[in-house]
């Protein structure tokens, strides 16, 4: 099969659309820029499809390649017949393919093999044929050099009939549904775990059918098995399974067909069983890899398209008690202007000094807004800020910390500040996450900023891949500008990547500045596929032409140029006049398709907008702040700070995020939390259960 067939009988998508995206996709384009610029060769595909045409391409690569080890390796046997290698070739279904290589696997010598070695490998097939005549004077003639007797003859007979009945694709295939259809998923506390464990005290007993088996609730079985508190097993009835078994292998009722039916029972304890329960954890492991992946690629999105409130000064505060507060202010750019520590809280209480403090750092720095962490004294430094009087309106918010710990010990921190500790560094970080989250954010492990579930169970190259894709969806998405991005941002842009970005900041750094996208081409290394990549996610503000701080590619320049010569005007008169860009026709235009038409006039109506909302303060309930103030029936306002597959957790002024689970999302049936609710979102909710000994909340939405 075609790698474009492949494609297509697995996505749906159209061929033409298919073929023309593998070209892009050859010649070095990235996802964002054949998304947003190559519209007319895709049919309009999204990154979503897009995506999904790369990793087919590459699935289909991988099976190819392995059906080609597979042919080299029954043809090094000299086993390889021409019905064999057609019946392989065309086989792109992974466990079907490693079923019809099985036989020919090389493997550790078994019970067969050595049975095989003494010679019994005729009376196996007598017996296994079935056609009457008593075993044990078939054997006797078997009866020599290391077979001892008629016995041991037959039992090796039957360990190559359990083998022959394993690699029997037809038989696999047949076990292998009743695996998939009636496995049930059970798990036993291991004995003496029940302290060390009681975290998984659900599942110390547990079972239900597998299909029925959530993906968090796998990936958490999958976690306390790993972690050593409980044994998982997943298998149909094994009576059932035997059985089938024999369905299909037993032909009479003789002495024969008994022993058949011994080997099936062997077969299928000692080989199949263990086997097929293996390839279906696995499988199932697959599955909710990839769901739990969607959900954290999900709020990762959201996490770094959360608002940002822009270019102002901000003061941001890393809270602590004993230790206190960490302050810092910063320019309108995110440089550090100055630092410094206060005590407001015990065991110092040093409240009016620290109050003194603020008020002179807001006023010295024209500070606009604050920013104070969400972790520990979080909720007493917000109450302080609040009582403090300043000589001006601030907007205060309350930032996520996770993952600022990381930052502040990272390579590119102390790049960043080499003078300054992890302190200082991680309120920096507090404060440009407040600013603009997105280029902070990118700075970080996507792993750890706190979103998503079970992500230390899935496959880590899987999702260090999808998440590398939200980034990179983000940065794109949002567009970078040119002279203030950091080099780990512009990374991150459509035909960059780490070198290309240093470059630049050398290059902006040299010569004052870069005046517009023209001038990138004068950036050490950066040929023309990486402008042509690149160029449109690059915003230069201010520049002589206000299409550098647009998403209109430079390619169509000239076509935007014709756009205001037929309206004899100016390009500058043009740009954010909606009125007058009503006048333009796509007929005017037959040489340009329809997707980079309306893409332009889009943008040319609102150039350069950020597409992210803007930032609001939540306001906590004052009478909140600790699990221990809550009561049942309370109504709350909160801020979503995670969504999974069984629901939302949410922040509402206390360190325990409540859980607002699925059941309790919605007026009506919530299969997919992510299609109710974000992160971010500002919601109200109602406390359901409050459970301090395990420090466990109970939400309830409501729904205005």
């Amino acid at each position: 099969m075609q790698q474009h067939e492949f494609i297509q009988s697995n996505s749906g998508l159209n061929g033409k659309s298919i073929t023309n995206t593998l070209n892009l996709l050859n010649e070095g384009a990235t996802v964002p820029f054949i998304s947003r610029y190559r519209k007319e060769m895709t049919g309009g595909l999204d990154e979503v499809e897009i995506t999904t045409i790369r990793d087919l391409a590459k699935k289909h690569d991988e099976l190819i390649a392995r059906q080609n080890t597979i042919l080299s390796s029954i043809e090094e046997q000299g086993k390889l017949t021409q019905e064999l290698k057609d019946k392989i070739t065309s086989c792109f279904e992974s466990t079907v393919l490693e079923d019809l290589y099985l036989p020919y696997k090389q493997k550790r010598q078994t019970k067969g093999d050595k049975a095989k070695k003494l010679g019994l490998e005729p009376l196996a097939r007598m017996i296994m044929a079935q056609r009457g005549g008593d075993p044990e004077t078939m054997a006797e003639k078997f009866v020599k050099g290391d077979v001892e007797d008629e016995e041991m003859a037959i039992s090796g007979a039957k360990d190559i009939m359990a083998e022959w009945m394993n690699e029997n694709s037809a038989a696999r295939a047949r076990m292998r549904q009743m695996f998939q259809r009636k496995s049930v998923l059970a798990s036993k506390l291991v004995k003496g775990k029940e302290e060390e464990g009681a975290k998984y005290r659900d599942y110390f007993d547990f079972s239900e059918p597998l299909y029925k088996c959530v993906s968090h609730r796998f990936l958490a079985l999958i976690r306390a098995e790993r972690e050593g508190f409980i044994s998982l097993k997943a298998q149909p009835d094994q009576q059932e399974a035997i059985e089938s078994l024999e369905r299909f292998f037993v032909k009479g009722n003789d002495a024969c067909a008994e022993i058949v039916a011994e080997a099936c029972k062997e077969s299928y304890k000692r080989l199949m069983c263990p086997s097929l329960e293996n390839e279906l954890l696995n499988e199932a492991k697959e599955k909710a890899d990839k769901e739990a992946i969607k959900v954290f690629s999900t709020n990762l999105r959201q996490l770094l398209l959360a608002p940002p409130v822009g270019s102002k000064r901000v003061l941001a505060i890393d809270p602590g008690f004993r230790t206190g507060c960490k302050v810092v202010c910063l320019d309108e750019s995110g440089n550090l202007l100055t630092n410094a520590t206060i005590y407001p809280h015990p065991p110092q209480n040093e409240s009016s000094a620290a109050q003194g403090k603020i008020a002179q750092l807001v006023q010295a720095y024209k500070i606009e807004a604050i920013a104070i962490g969400d972790g520990t004294a979080g909720r007493e430094t917000e109450a302080f800020i609040k009582k403090t009087r300043f000589d001006r309106d601030l907007e205060v918010y309350v930032v996520r910390e996770d993952g600022a710990s990381i930052y502040s010990a990272s390579p590119i921190a102390r790049k960043e500040f080499p003078d300054f500790d992890v302190t200082v560094r991680g309120s920096v970080s507090i404060g440009r996450r407040l600013m603009d989250p997105l280029a902070e954010l990118v700075k970080i492990d996507a792993k750890s900023v706190g979103v998503g579930q079970y992500q230390h169970e899935v496959n880590q190259t899987q999702l260090k891949e999808a998440l590398d894709d939200v980034v990179v969806s983000c940065v794109n998405t949002v567009g970078v500008d040119l002279n203030t991005a950091s080099p780990y941002l512009l990374s991150y842009v459509s035909g960059l990547g780490p070198t290309l970005a240093e470059n630049i900041v050398a290059y902006r750094t040299e010569n004052g500045g870069i005046k517009s996208r023209d001038e990138l081409k004068k950036v050490k290394r950066l040929g023309d596929k990486a402008f042509e990549q690149a160029a449109g996610f690059l915003r230069v503000r201010d520049a002589d032409n206000p299409l550098d701080n647009s998403s209109v590619h430079p390619e169509s320049y000239k076509l935007v140029s014709s756009m205001a010569k037929k309206l004899k005007v100016d390009i500058k008169e043009m740009v954010g006049n909606e009125e007058l860009l009503k006048a333009i026709k796509k007929t005017d235009f037959p040489d340009i398709d329809g997707y980079t038409f309306d893409d332009i006039i889009k943008e040319l109506k609102k150039p350069g907008r950020d597409p992210r909302k803007k930032a609001k303060v939540l306001e906590f309930d004052n009478s909140i702040r600790t699990i221990d103030d809550l009561r049942i029936g309370m109504i709350l306002p909160g801020i979503v700070t995670n969504v999974t597959a069984f629901g939302a957790f949410v922040n509402i002024g206390i360190k325990e995020n409540g859980l607002i689970h699925k059941s309790q999302l919605a007026e009506t049936y919530v299969e997919d939390p992510a299609q109710f609710i974000s992160l971010h979102e500002h919601v109200e909710v109602q406390v359901l259960e409050v459970d301090a000994s395990r420090k466990r909340v109970g939400l309830k939405r409501i729904i205005n």
